[in-house]
């Protein structure tokens, strides 16, 4: 659970990069990154080290969570969970979920139309990415479901590094402080790049 994790904490930051190079002056930048993306051999292959990423880390979450219920299958008499645990680390299972919703809309708006379907002619992966932001509901629903990512990053980036042993007294703040920073990068990382093609197509318009 906590090495797929990291994994895709990675994946996510070259994700980021890549994305940002939509607000370019030039869509040319990232359509050359893309096409980089989609033809070299190692990251041709790395997609589908990529998708057993998440399949582990989804099928490690749901696992985890069914044996913690098992093992206390009735809950405390008295419990404070405010108390015990911060918001991000009682929701992992409920974002999670979202975020998965949000993976399989993300691919089908993507990956599918890229790989199955076939961009219309004259249409470049710019086009398609900007273009979906032109859409109210489209960019709403993209920055919330960021907004619940970086929720459950916040939590999940502690608990990977101490997972695998990185869990000390003197090391456990500045894990803690790096883990909200990267949670609130992606998660406005992301947003700002959905918000500022939204606002840039309507100001044309």
């Amino acid at each position: 659970m906590a090495l797929s994790g990291l994994f895709l904490i990675i994946f996510l930051v070259t994700h980021l990069v890549i994305n940002s190079f939509t607000l370019a002056p030039s869509k040319e930048l990232f359509n050359d990154a893309a096409h980089f993306m989609a033809t070299n051999p190692v990251i041709y292959l790395m997609q589908y080290v990529l998708a057993l990423g998440f399949i582990i880390h989804i099928g490690m979450g749901i696992k985890l969570t069914l044996q913690n219920r098992k093992a206390r299958p009735k809950s405390y008499a008295y419990n404070q969970p405010s108390k015990n645990a911060d918001l991000s680390s009682r929701s992992m299972i409920i974002s999670g979920g979202l975020v998965i919703v949000f993976l399989i809309l993300h691919l089908r708006d993507y990956f599918y139309e890229i790989k199955f379907v076939g961009l219309p002619s004259g249409t470049t992966d710019y086009d398609l990415v900007v273009n979906l932001f032109s859409s109210p509901i489209y960019t709403g629903v993209y920055v919330i479901s960021f907004i619940v990512l970086g929720f459950h990053l916040n939590h999940g980036f502690k608990s990977a590094f101490q997972s695998v042993g990185a869990n000390h007294k003197k090391y456990n703040p500045a894990i803690k402080i790096a883990g909200t920073a990267y949670s609130i990068l992606i998660s406005v990382g992301f947003s700002t790049i959905a918000v500022v093609h939204f606002i840039n197509q309507y100001s044309f318009n």
